[in-house]
């Protein structure tokens, strides 16, 4: 067999540094590419126009704040974005608590479900219960509170009155609506609702009452209310 030449390992240098300087070129691009990406995490987690620190003008406060996106960039993020109001659980009625108790037995004197419930029995627990008020025990105490409001201008939740003991406000109930209202009838009825253009109740009607906590519960169904009576007449 015939010997190899010797290798030359001087022609080889050239390569080998093009080689070295093409992995030191490789090394800076993902050093740089690293720093863009983590600095587009900390703009998304914190931008200037909803940094709240940015307006503080602290620099150690924002520092900080710096610290804890890197730690915690989602966190960060979710935080410094949630700013969208969300809907809170609208509190419930005096109409709807009352509506709650429909079947409920009649019983004079009873103001609680177990017991049963009389005209203003019914009020009261349903008003403690909703606007949290705890009004007086009978029905010509109730008649003067709030505000007083004519019949066609009645609301939903508004207090009805009427004579059913050849005595004014002598009964009360709670206004529900397209002239209908829920109430405590007498003895051996249940709570249910009924029409106030029936002549019975027509005839005994004594007027209305507001409670103010009510009427602002009623604001936006007040609104509500009136465009869709506009429609309605269309």
């Amino acid at each position: 067999m015939s010997a190899q030449p010797p290798h030359d390992w001087n022609a080889d240098l050239p390569k080998l540094a093009g080689l070295r300087h093409l992995r030191l070129l490789t090394a800076a691009a993902c050093v740089v590419l690293a720093g863009c990406a983590t600095q587009e995490s900390y703009q998304l987690a914190g931008p200037a126009d909803t940094d709240p620190l940015t307006s503080v003008g602290d620099r150690s406060l924002r520092s900080q704040y710096l610290a804890n996106v890197r730690s915690d960039p989602l966190g960060a993020y979710l935080a410094a974005h949630d700013r969208v109001s969300r809907p809170s659980t609208p509190p419930r009625s005096l109409a709807s608590t009352a509506l709650n108790y429909l079947g409920i037995k009649y019983s004079f004197g009873g103001d609680t479900p177990n017991s049963g419930f009389d005209c203003s029995g019914l009020v009261r627990y349903a008003a403690e219960k909703s606007l949290g008020l705890k009004l007086p025990r009978r029905s010509a105490e109730m008649a003067r509170l709030g505000q007083s409001v004519k019949r066609n201008e009645l609301e939903r939740g508004d207090l009805v009155f009427f004579n059913t003991r050849g005595q004014r406000f002598s009964h009360v109930g709670i206004y529900l609506g397209d002239n209908k209202f829920v109430h405590a009838p007498s003895s051996g009825s249940k709570v249910r609702v009924e029409n106030m253009n029936i002549g019975y109740w027509q005839k005994r009607y004594n007027g209305a009452r507001r409670l103010a906590s009510n009427s602002a519960q009623n604001k936006p169904l007040a609104g509500n209310s009136r465009n869709a009576q506009k429609v309605a007449s269309k």
